[in-house]
């Protein structure tokens, strides 16, 4: 993979210049990037215990789709014994309360893909170790959104294409910062912020690599269907559950994403939870795009706004 360019500057939640737009991702310039970072090694918390992340996580779960797919208080007892061992960096964990005050979008997509791929992680990642591992990079795969303005986060309106790419610049700007505060290039929170909108066939961005990582992966796939099923700016009403599933499908029918995550999915959205291997899915599509749905709509400035692309999950996150 060639080293990406930033188009945009990063910037820390306090407003410290990390790298100016322009520069090379380079070997040489992230080295030199963390080697800046004179602070010494961050300290970890607990997310479950920060704010009231915990109270409101157990809220979100109790809304539809996702208490069916949360059934069961045993079930729901055993992801919070899970995530209790998930540890954060005090900024990334400031971004939170960041979001929280100022796009409850964001804030709350965050904490729901958190524990959707908690949940598919125990289905697909045999090791136990393996899974808080995972689990533990999931709250950070929206990081760099704290370097996209609140009024880009919050638009209702088409995005511009200008709006549009400063919104897909969230993805190198998550990297970077977890590479400067984790001070690790290699560190899988990291690669999740950076790739978690790369596809299996490399349509994606911002590198156009191929998908290869399983933990990626999943929350990839929890990013997406949270962001259908749920309430946006640019949206006024949601997908409705089975068109969620069935966009997810048609995903892994053109090989963006694997059809083990999605079997996972579709089958903890089912009332007897058949474990994934045996999970079917259908491949007959009966849903439709929401009423007055915005996603994908591009602003042109000519009064007249354009589809961009065929993709319809271009910037969904």
């Amino acid at each position: 993979m060639s080293a990406p360019t930033l188009s945009y500057a990063v910037h820390s939640l306090d407003k410290l210049l990390l790298l100016p737009a322009g520069s090379v991702l380079s070997n040489e310039t992230m080295d030199a990037l963390i080697f800046s970072n004179r602070a010494g090694f961050y300290q970890t918390y607990s997310l479950l215990q920060h704010g009231s992340v915990k109270e409101d996580l157990l809220n979100f779960l109790g809304q539809p789709p996702y208490h069916r797919i949360f059934s069961g208080q045993r079930q729901i007892k055993e992801l919070l014994n899970l995530m209790d061992n998930v540890y954060l960096l005090l900024p990334v964990l400031q971004s939170l309360d960041y979001f929280k005050l100022n796009d409850s979008y964001t804030y709350r997509h965050i904490l729901m893909v958190f524990s959707l791929s908690t949940l598919l992680a125990k289905d697909l990642m045999s090791d136990y170790q393996d899974q808080i591992r995972e689990i533990s990079t999931s709250p950070n795969h929206d990081f760099g959104k704290i370097c996209v303005p609140v009024h880009i986060l919050r638009k209702s309106a088409p995005l511009t294409r200008s709006e549009l790419n400063i919104m897909k610049h969230h993805a190198l700007a998550g990297y970077v910062l977890l590479c400067y505060y984790l001070k690790d290039t290699s560190n899988i929170a990291a690669i999740v912020a950076r790739d978690h909108h790369e596809r299996k066939d490399c349509s994606g961005y911002p590198c156009g690599i191929p998908l290869a990582d399983r933990m990626v992966e999943i929350i990839a796939v929890s990013d997406i269907y949270d962001a259908l099923i749920s309430p946006r700016p640019y949206r006024p009403v949601s997908y409705d559950n089975r068109t969620a599933l069935e966009e997810v499908t048609k995903m892994a029918e053109r090989n963006e994403i694997g059809w083990e995550v999605v079997k996972a999915l579709v089958s903890h959205n089912r009332k007897e939870k058949p474990h994934y291997s045996e999970s079917k899915v259908s491949s007959e599509k009966r849903g439709a795009s929401p009423p007055g749905n915005l996603y994908g709509v591009i602003d042109e400035g000519k009064g007249n706004p354009q589809d961009p692309s065929h993709n319809p999950l271009l910037y969904e996150s």
